[in-house]
């Protein structure tokens, strides 16, 4: 009997496969417990349009990450900060708070996990900022820390 699987299954295969199975284990055991439904021909354009679904929601993340690289890749994102008088800052400059200076100076919405600091940012300058935007796309940029008016 010809099953799609709805959960991984040990020893029979992954989410979404459809596999050949003994009848037994098909209805008593797969199904039964619901991790697998026969593949009917409805069942099976069902599963098509759900890959076609995830494929194409991939496919739209892939190419609004490459759109923010492209519009922030290699550029400076100016952050202003308040610091003693050795120049020391209160505090450290964080992630959101880059995340959100390149939403306000670029546009583009960021998410603060994906940006990752080589070091903490407690005084004044330059730092080089690694920002990961989808697997195998991502941009570096350059966080100028200023002093605040």
């Amino acid at each position: 009997m010809k099953v799609i699987l709805t959960k991984d299954v040990k020893g029979t295969g992954k989410a979404g496969d459809v596999k050949e199975v003994a009848d037994g284990f098909a209805r008593n055991f797969l199904i039964g417990k619901g991790l697998a439904l026969e593949a009917t021909a409805k069942n099976l354009s069902d599963l098509a349009g759900k890959k076609a679904s995830q494929q194409h929601k991939i496919d739209v993340e892939k190419q609004n990450a490459r759109e923010i690289a492209e519009k922030i890749n290699g550029k400076t994102v100016t952050v202003h900060a308040k610091a003693g008088a050795n120049g020391k800052l209160f505090g450290a400059v964080t992630a959101a708070q880059i995340a959100e200076q390149i939403a306000a100076q670029y546009g583009c919405t960021v998410d603060k996990k994906r940006i990752s600091l080589k070091s903490d940012i407690k005084n004044y300058g330059e730092y080089e900022a690694e920002i990961r935007l989808y697997t195998g796309i991502g941009a570096k940029v350059t966080v100028s820390v200023v002093e605040a008016n």
